[in-house]
């Protein structure tokens, strides 16, 4: 159980809080996110899934026979009073669980992050962002960005502990921060060469030295060949599950710029909340680029396995519904529209000046206390954001 963060309004109890945690860190940081900013105590919930998680939760969705239950997190009384959750596999164990308590005449509310598969009105709130595409409704909060875990506290503690260990390090520091595959874009070999060849050189016009840290979707073989390409003084972090001191955090703080690679709309949200200049790392590259406005590419591009997996994407981003891809360039642009947010080896910041505080956690926040007692929260905020214009919402495809 967590330790709140910040204090219910006086005379305000509390709903009992069950977070359900998937199998993507990225959509656990933010179930994790918007419960720390609620402030309430809560309780987390784990699973492991079945390899036929997706037939059974499509043809019998109500029920719990996506997951192996003797293996997963125990689903008893007392049930919950809010449920906060994300991912598709998730979605079925909250509505069963809204079965049962309403069995006994209890209310559950569902909050969920991301883009929910069921359909809307099955949720009481949905807090999403614009790759996700979806409709304007009462229950879903539209957001600029991904919700994150970012605060100044978190930060200051984590650039203690590994200031000292850094200290051999010429300063500045950039940090470089490695997701993966993301749909159409893959984070391959090639890609790991230019981002190390990309990452030195800004390095090395600053007289600093990189940070660098990978993390649960990066490939292995992309690993060795990008320490290869590092031509200054670093640090490299390997991620892996059992790490006992991960020092992302400390990464963000001690940084005095971050490359983000444009996979991870949960990193880059990260890296732009601490408000210091962040540069997207387009995985793509000419006509497979991320950026619109991309050169061509110096030499032709030889799709690896995972560029032809990615050529599927693209068809049924163009090709297919929308509610089954997402487009992430829209996030992309609206970042660098806001000048939060500049293409690495492309234009810098004309005028650099330090970004207002990004504002999706404590409108999520805001409207999650809404749903339990909108008299003694005052709800602040919780209209959409400045719709992304219609020539973003389209996309190239």
């Amino acid at each position: 159980m967590a330790e709140p963060e910040s204090a219910a309004a006086p005379g305000f109890t509390p709903p009992r809080t069950w977070l359900l945690m998937g199998h993507r860190a990225g959509d656990n940081s933010q179930v994790q996110a918007l419960a720390e900013a609620l402030g309430w105590p809560f309780e987390i919930r784990r699973f492991v899934y079945r390899p036929t998680e997706l037939l059974t939760n499509l043809t019998v969705p109500l029920t719990l026979a996506g997951i192996v239950q003797r293996k997963s997190s125990k689903l008893e009384p007392p049930w919950p009073e809010l449920i906060i959750s994300a991912g598709r596999r998730n979605e079925p164990v909250c509505r069963w669980i809204q079965i049962q308590a309403g069995k006994l005449g209890q209310r559950v509310r569902l909050v969920h992050c991301g883009r929910p598969w069921a359909r809307i009105k099955n949720f009481d709130l949905v807090v999403t962002t614009p790759q996700y595409r979806l409709p304007q409704r009462d229950n879903v909060l539209h957001n600029a960005t991904p919700l994150h875990r970012v605060t100044e506290g978190r930060l200051e503690a984590e650039g203690a502990r590994w200031r000292e260990r850094l200290a051999h390090l010429p300063q500045p520091y950039v940090s470089v921060i490695i997701g993966g595959n993301s749909g159409p874009f893959s984070f391959d070999k090639r890609g790991a060469a230019r981002l190390g060849r990309q990452a030195s050189a800004m390095a090395k016009a600053l007289g600093g030295s990189l940070l660098v840290t990978t993390s649960a979707r990066t490939a292995p073989e992309t690993l060795p060949v990008l320490e290869a390409a590092l031509e200054v003084p670093n640090v490299f972090f390997k991620w892996r599950k059992d790490a006992e001191d991960n020092p992302y955090f400390a990464f963000l703080d001690l940084a005095e710029r971050h490359i983000v690679t444009g996979d991870s709309m949960s990193m880059i949200t990260e890296a732009c909340a601490t408000r210091k200049r962040v540069y997207i790392f387009d995985l793509g590259e000419g006509h497979l680029a991320m950026r619109p406005d991309a050169p061509p590419a110096r030499r032709p591009l030889i799709p690896e396995a995972d560029n032809i997996r990615g050529f599927w994407y693209r068809q049924l981003m163009k090709y297919g519904p929308q509610r089954l891809s997402r487009d992430i360039r829209l996030i992309h642009r609206r970042l660098v529209a806001e000048g939060r947010c500049a293409w690495l080896d492309g234009e810098d910041f004309a005028d650099w000046r330090t970004p207002p505080p990004l504002e999706a956690v404590p409108r999520a926040a805001a409207r999650v206390r809404a749903l339990f007692d909108a008299e003694a929260f005052e709800d602040r905020g919780t209209q959409p954001e400045a719709p992304v214009s219609e020539a973003l919402a389209r996309g190239s495809g």
